[in-house]
């Protein structure tokens, strides 16, 4: 006599093999993203993932050659024309002089345009947008999309954009989510660091 359907064992080896199927397919394919994400051509990615990821500095090496904190006037806020403030920092010194990155980070803009004449644009750590304007010049072989290091060449000093005729210098300004922020207490704080005595 039959039993009931009611009362009859439930096959589960079709499920069975589906669920093992499934979980074989999202194996081969962690496994195949885990060697990717590691081969050299996946260099860019892994470093902008590192660089989003980490903090954002307390303390920034100066970005023009030869300049000490001490010698940069605190301009962040001051009125330019009768409807914008200064959003940042200028830096002089002689024209040529190099500009240096002062964080790891992604190069987004390089543009001759506009106010900042020519400028490069690079996303540091926390997402800020660091920006260098003014130049005279851009780096050689510099490019949208290149991953520089803390003191790697941007360019060099000029008077382009608005500040056509005055004495040369670097326009230094550093963006947050909520906007500028001034940038030279950070310059400041990388002095100090370098003047304190070293640990006994």
């Amino acid at each position: 006599m039959t039993p009931p359907a009611s009362t009859r064992p439930r096959d589960y080896t079709p499920q069975l093999r589906r669920t093992l199927r499934a979980v074989l397919v999202l194996a081969v394919l962690a496994a195949a993203g885990h060697w990717a994400w590691h081969q050299p051509f996946m260099a860019q990615p892994r470093a902008v993932a590192r660089i989003a990821a980490a903090p954002a500095p307390e303390a920034l090496p100066m970005p023009v050659d030869g300049v000490t904190a001490g010698r940069v006037a605190d301009t962040f806020g001051a009125l330019r024309g009768r409807d914008r403030q200064h959003e940042g920092v200028d830096i002089f010194a002689p024209r040529g002089t190099p500009v240096r990155s002062t964080t790891e980070g992604l190069v987004v803009g390089i543009r001759d345009a506009g106010l900042g004449g020519r400028q490069v644009w690079v996303v540091g750590p926390g997402r800020q947008r660091h920006y260098y304007a003014h130049l005279d010049d851009f780096a050689e072989l510099l490019s949208v999309g290149d991953v520089v290091r803390p003191g790697d060449m941007l360019g060099t000093v000029g008077d382009t954009g608005n500040a056509r005729g005055t004495p040369p210098h670097l326009h230094y300004g550093i963006y947050a989510a909520d906007g500028a922020f001034d940038p030279l207490p950070l310059l400041r704080a990388a002095a100090a660091s370098d003047d304190a005595p070293a640990a006994r």
